[in-house]
């Protein structure tokens, strides 16, 4: 999820060892928000920034957005805290022998806020909502290992309620999916909420219902009030693995860290998981406060388009990438402006994840090096002269500045070049002008992750069928080589086979750069007096379900 820990790769192998039933998948910041309206004595406030789109699972890859699906829906498969992979509307998902096929079945009697059924094709029609072109969900390249995906990407042939052919229900409890090629990881996959069921009720009208979608997860959404609120209340019907200890969820929603930081301070907030800056050296010392900051698993980086003139993905688009990359010193970063909460990236993914190296093939192009800096960027103005000015676009409400402020100086400093950053006022405003392709530079990025594994910091940010608005690869990066080892990692017999590939397709970005990779940040939150249970999950953000106060 735009803006990410992988020991479930190795729960995920242990589990399809055993036959594959799992038993019994960035953040923003935050406009003061509005006033606090759920019943109950125990309702938990939160810091969040204004969704981008409405609230439909297979449309949302954006962090103020995601943490309410989360909340509002659950799917087959579900992630614990601490990361544990375990059925959540899934009674078994069984595979064949090579796993290209899966046999699933369900839990019964699980239902919608509506009082109507989750059945199989409760799945199987939104799988294929999302898959389908011609509906423009930002998600669909999740599904792009069902079988028939390719048969839903032309949109002039296309009327939008086209069926994956990899999907067959069976009964009310009972669907197969066929893959194109053999994908161990597909069950985990399975946990990520762009695989979350959809009521009858969305093909009615979309748009209304992602005001105020019908759910079957752990909270309902009552009320969306924009750029105010999103007031959540607990699901009476819901029992799955995520119980709410909390009478219910406000998300404030902020356009200033410093504004939502103050509101904890002061007791009118109660958790906020964005620092601003001028706190991240002070916050753990608060006495107003209660805190904690562990390692996560989220990475900040900032995307070249590959459409970028100059950047391109050819001889001299990677020489000034590689330049830029080695122009900047992230230890200075980290321990400066992070205040040493934040880790230089020495890769694409996270130190916490199943198959991270610190040690890869090309790595040193992420290090600070403004000698050969300057020799690769001259060597690219010998292919092509490079004129006007380089920018890095990110949203103002963000508390970016500090950051982006010190990489456009190095960046100045080192190469002698014209630079300069580009701030929008709103993380909605930002995150559209991404998916638009509006943006004519650079701009900042990151991930958390949306089920566990590394695969999910690499496929769906850089394979070819994620890019051109079909998923996360908002950069448009192509390179069939390491589309390949994609491939030939998701078919590996083992983690540790399968982690070697991913690897070797990371030395692949390490040397093409369609992002630069700038540190792995803490998992950090301030939380008012009072307020209990306040620890992060697996993704780094506060564990909401289990708040109270």
């Amino acid at each position: 999820m735009n803006i990410g820990s992988s020991r479930i790769m190795t729960v995920a192998a242990a589990a399809l060892a055993m036959g594959l039933s799992l038993s019994g998948c960035g953040s923003e910041s935050a406009k003061t928000g509005g006033s606090a309206s759920a019943s109950g004595a125990d309702v938990i406030t939160i810091a969040s920034g204004e969704p981008q789109k409405g609230l439909v699972p297979g449309n949302t890859y954006e962090a103020a957005g995601g943490n309410v699906i989360d909340m509002a829906f659950s799917g087959l498969v579900v992630f614990k805290a601490d990361g544990t992979a375990v059925n959540e509307v899934a009674d078994k998902i069984t595979p064949n022998a090579d796993s290209t096929k899966f046999d699933i079945t369900l839990k019964s009697g699980w239902k919608f806020s509506d009082g109507t059924p989750v059945t199989s094709e409760s799945f199987t029609k939104a799988w294929s909502y999302t898959a389908n072109a011609k509906n423009g969900q930002l998600c669909a390249s999740f599904f792009s290992m069902i079988k028939g995906y390719d048969d839903l990407q032309d949109t002039s042939k296309l009327k939008g309620d086209e069926q994956l052919s990899g999907l067959h229900v069976v009964d009310d409890t009972h669907f197969t999916v066929e893959l194109n090629k053999p994908y161990s990881v597909f069950p985990v996959i399975l946990g990520y909420s762009g695989y979350n069921p959809l009521p009858e009720s969305f093909y009615k009208d979309p748009k209304a219902f992602g005001e105020k979608p019908v759910s079957d997860g752990p909270y309902i959404v009552k009320k969306w009030d924009h750029n105010s609120s999103i007031e959540m209340v607990r699901n009476p019907d819901y029992k799955g693995n995520l119980k709410p200890k909390n009478d219910g969820l406000i998300f404030k929603i902020y356009t200033s860290n410093n504004a939502s930081y103050s509101d904890v301070q002061s007791g009118n907030l109660d958790v906020s998981a964005t620092i601003p800056s001028s706190a991240v050296k002070t916050f753990q010392k608060d006495p107003k406060l209660g805190s904690y900051s562990e390692p996560g698993s989220g990475i900040a980086t900032f995307t070249i388009p590959d459409t970028l003139e100059h950047f391109k993905n050819d001889e001299e688009g990677k020489l000034r990438r590689q330049a830029i990359s080695m122009a900047i010193d992230r230890e200075t970063l980290c321990d400066k402006i992070m205040a040493g909460t934040a880790t230089p990236a020495s890769d694409f993914t996270a130190p916490p994840v199943s198959g991270y190296s610190d040690s890869l093939e090309n790595k040193g192009t992420l290090e600070y090096n403004p000698t050969k800096a300057k020799e690769l960027w001259a060597k690219a103005d010998k292919i092509s002269k490079f004129t006007g000015t380089f920018t890095i676009a990110y949203n103002s409400d963000g508390d970016y500045k500090a950051t982006y402020d010190a990489v456009i100086n190095q960046i100045k400093n080192v190469l002698g070049i014209d630079a300069a950053t580009s701030p929008m006022p709103t993380s909605s405003e930002f995150h559209e002008a991404v998916t638009s392709r509006s943006i004519k530079g650079a701009f900042r990025a990151g991930w958390q992750a949306d089920y566990p594994s590394i695969e999910n910091y690499l496929a769906p940010l850089y394979a070819s069928n994620a890019a051109d608005g079909h998923g996360s690869n908002d950069g448009d990066y192509k390179n069939p080589e390491f589309d390949a080892l994609l491939d030939k990692a998701a078919s590996a017999s083992s983690v540790d086979e399968a982690n070697k590939l991913y690897q070797q397709s990371e030395e692949i970005l390490l040397n093409d750069l369609p992002s630069i990779p700038l540190y792995n940040q803490n998992s950090s939150a301030v939380f008012a007096k009072g307020v209990k249970n306040a620890k992060p999950t697996w993704k780094g953000v506060p564990t909401f379900y289990e708040l109270t106060k």
